[in-house]
């Protein structure tokens, strides 16, 4: 593969949203590492991935310790692309990870510790070949360690200028506005909430964190804007023999794929084509409509993907009418 050099027009094809209420704004599109950067996965589609979502103002890669397969795969193949490609770009980028969820045996591989956390970054920088990383997030609450431990070791890992700013994943309302308040007591710069959601998936709406980060000045970033490719015309004729319900059965299964869940990406289809876009456009929209949705993460499998991704910038508003007919379709869902 040649050499890469990044394209010079890069950031006027994407937005960027200010995070809360930190100085820090991310592209309204971040690439994310859950799938298809793992071992098992093809090394130069990873990187010319990187280079188009590099090339198109995508200025986020999003990981975590445990991305793979196998668990710190997609860490390990993220550094060399850095290594390869990105050492001339490093200040332009975003490089987040995360700890939180199961790594390595034993007691101390889990959760929320500090000696698990700090363990974490110390491996993760490693896999990375990185001497930072933008943010590190506690990946998931742990309700077995007290809160103010793992919050003091997002704080220890900051000032000891192994990340920059500190984030949160998967906490809801209440949990995101415990977390707060100990970092606004300690002066720890929590800025972000990681949380899924999309048109099918609401639950963050529900429990709080919305309103908990309008009121906390913490930004949300959203992951599985598409519901794991549902929202796309892929499934609109029964299921492909190459996705994802096929080929990986780790996130998305068959029985995900209800009668009426398919009913309403048919209308939701339709109904997008009214609009002038695809499918996956008008979801990745309706995501970022709310104000403190800041960013959503693609998980691409083909660089074309994420050029297609990036065209619902040509239409990111919506009537009222629209979203009244958005909230009926998928009402019964």
């Amino acid at each position: 593969m040649k050499p890469y050099i990044a394209r010079d027009d890069r950031y006027d094809k994407m937005k960027y949203k200010r995070v809360g209420k930190s100085g820090l704004k991310f592209p309204v599109i971040s690439l994310g590492f859950w799938h298809n950067f793992g071992n098992i996965s093809d090394y130069d589609n990873m990187r010319e991935m990187c280079r188009t979502a590099f090339d198109n103002g995508i200025t986020q890669f999003d990981l975590a310790n445990n991305y793979g397969p196998e668990y710190g795969a997609a860490e390990i193949n993220a550094g060399r692309i850095l290594r390869e490609d990105f050492r001339p770009y490093r200040d332009e980028l975003v490089i987040t990870t995360k700890a939180g969820y199961d790594m390595w045996p034993g007691p101390y591989g889990d959760h929320g510790s500090r000696k698990y956390l700090i363990a974490s970054i110390d491996q993760s920088l490693k896999r990375l070949g990185l001497d930072y990383v933008d943010i590190f997030y506690h990946h998931r609450p742990d309700p077995d360690t007290p809160l103010e431990e793992t919050m003091e070791a997002l704080l220890q890992i900051v000032r000891s200028g192994k990340a920059i700013y500190a984030g949160i994943s998967n906490y809801n309302g209440e949990q995101a506005k415990a977390a707060v308040k100990i970092a606004r007591k300690i002066h720890l710069p929590l800025i972000v909430n990681q949380r899924r959601y999309s048109i099918f998936d609401r639950k963050i709406e529900r429990d709080g964190a919305i309103d908990e980060a309008e009121k906390d000045g913490l930004g949300i970033i959203a992951f599985s804007p598409l519901a794991q490719g549902l929202l796309t015309d892929r499934y609109i004729n029964g299921i492909p023999a190459d996705s994802r319900i096929v080929r990986d059965h780790r996130y998305l299964h068959r029985e995900d794929l209800t009668e009426k869940k398919l009913i309403a990406i048919k209308a939701l289809n339709e109904m997008a084509h009214t609009r002038g876009q695809s499918l996956a456009d008008m979801a990745l929209a309706w995501d970022l409509k709310q104000k403190n949705i800041c960013s959503v993460i693609i998980g691409a499998s083909r660089p074309e993907q994420i050029v297609d991704n990036i065209h619902f910038l040509e239409k990111p508003d919506f009537t009222e009418s629209e979203l009244r007919e958005i909230d009926m379709i998928t009402g019964d869902i």
